[in-house]
């Protein structure tokens, strides 16, 4: 894990910051900054550089571990798992959290769906182009 990458965490109020730690890693996984078989920082490591309470990073490993996100046997460092069903439910896991997320808070308006699509269509491909500097 890049330092680029440990320090790209702000967390918010809203949620336990155990769970943002969580999402963090499957943001790094879905994007592809760390993959299967990576080795990840231990507990005290991780707590340092997102400047959390250890207990806090101890209860990310323990949710990653329980959702078979990380694999960690005996002494050895905690480690993503190889297992790519699992790896590859992140992304649609991630994408439909979001989307469930937009859809709670536009629902209220009440804009005809063909709409709200090319809104986000235009919205979306603007925020891609050459212009913009994200070329993915």
């Amino acid at each position: 894990m890049t330092e680029e990458q440990k320090s790209g965490v702000s967390f918010n109020i809203r949620e336990p910051v155990y769970i943002q730690v969580v999402r963090h890693f499957k943001e790094q996984i879905a994007t592809g900054q760390i993959g299967a078989g990576d080795q990840i920082p231990s507990r005290r490591e991780l707590a340092s550089i997102m400047k959390i309470n250890a207990n806090t990073a101890q209860k990310a490993y323990k949710e990653m571990e329980e959702q078979r996100l990380i694999v960690t046997e005996g002494n050895s460092p905690s480690r993503i798992t190889q297992d790519q069903q699992i790896l590859s439910s992140i992304r649609a896991e991630l994408i439909e959290s979001a989307v469930d997320i937009f859809i709670g808070s536009i629902r209220n308006i009440q804009i005809p769906v063909e709409e709200l699509v090319d809104i986000i269509k235009t919205k979306y491909t603007s925020e891609r182009s050459p212009e913009g500097g994200d070329t993915r």
